[in-house]
C-alpha cells in the first residue's frame, strides 16, 4: 500500500539552533485532513571507530533528553554544506582524538522518521592514530574502548541503548562475523 500524503500549510513552532519544528496541514489518503509535528533537522553521522580491528572506540555523556549518562559511538551534526565524510572525519577527531586512515560508509538511515528529518551517515573507521580530543564548548565526553562482543552482550543486557549505537555494533559485528 504505497500512499502520499499532500501537504495543505505549515506553520512554524519553533526555530532554533540545531532543529526547527513545524506542523503541516496533510490531505489523507482517504481524502481527510490531519495534521503532522516535523522535527527538521540537517542531518547528522555516527562513526564505527575500530581500533586493532577487535575494539570500538565510544563515548560516554550526559543526555539532557534521556536523563542519564548513554554510552555512544562518536556522532554529530552535519554543519551547512558540509559533506558527511568531513562530518565524521571532524567528530571522531572532536569527540575522542582520533584521526582515521580509512573512513568507509556503511549505510544510511533515518533516527526516527514518524516525526524527525533527521538522517543518519553511518561510517566505519579503521587504522587509527590518537591524538587529542578537541570537544565543543559545554561538551564533556569520556572515551572508552571495549571488544565487540562486549559490546554485544551489553546491548541485549539493555545497557547500551542508543539506536545509532547499536544499529553500529551489530553491523560491524556482522560484517566481522561474515570475514571469518
Amino acid at each position: 500500500m504505497v500512499f502520499h500524503e499532500s501537504t495543505l500549510s505549515s506553520e512554524w513552532i519553533f526555530k532554533g539552533k540545531i532543529i526547527n519544528v513545524r506542523k503541516d496541514k496533510i490531505r489523507t489518503k482517504e481524502g481527510g485532513e490531519s495534521f503532522r509535528e516535523i522535527v527538521e533537522h540537517p542531518g547528522g553521522v555516527a562513526i564505527a571507530a575500530l581500533v586493532d580491528d577487535d575494539k570500538m572506540v565510544l563515548v560516554r555523556q550526559f543526555r539532557k533528553a534521556a536523563e542519564q549518562v548513554l554510552l555512544e559511538i562518536p556522532a554529530g551534526k552535519i554543519e551547512k554544506d558540509e559533506l558527511p565524510e568531513k562530518t565524521a572525519a571532524r567528530e571522531l577527531k572532536e569527540e575522542t582524538g582520533y584521526t582515521a586512515s580509512k573512513l568507509k560508509h556503511l549505510y544510511t538511515f533515518y533516527s526516527s522518521p514518524g516525526f524527525s528529518s533527521e538522517k543518519i551517515y553511518l561510517y566505519l573507521a579503521q587504522d587509527l592514530t590518537s591524538g587529542e580530543a578537541e570537544p565543543d564548548e559545554n561538551e564533556h565526553v569520556e572515551t572508552v574502548q571495549y571488544d565487540l562482543d562486549s559490546l554485544v552482550q551489553m546491548i541485549e543486557k539493555g545497557e547500551i541503548i542508543d539506536g545509532k549505537t547499536i544499529v553500529a555494533i551489530q553491523a560491524v559485528h556482522s560484517i566481522q562475523m561474515n570475514n571469518e
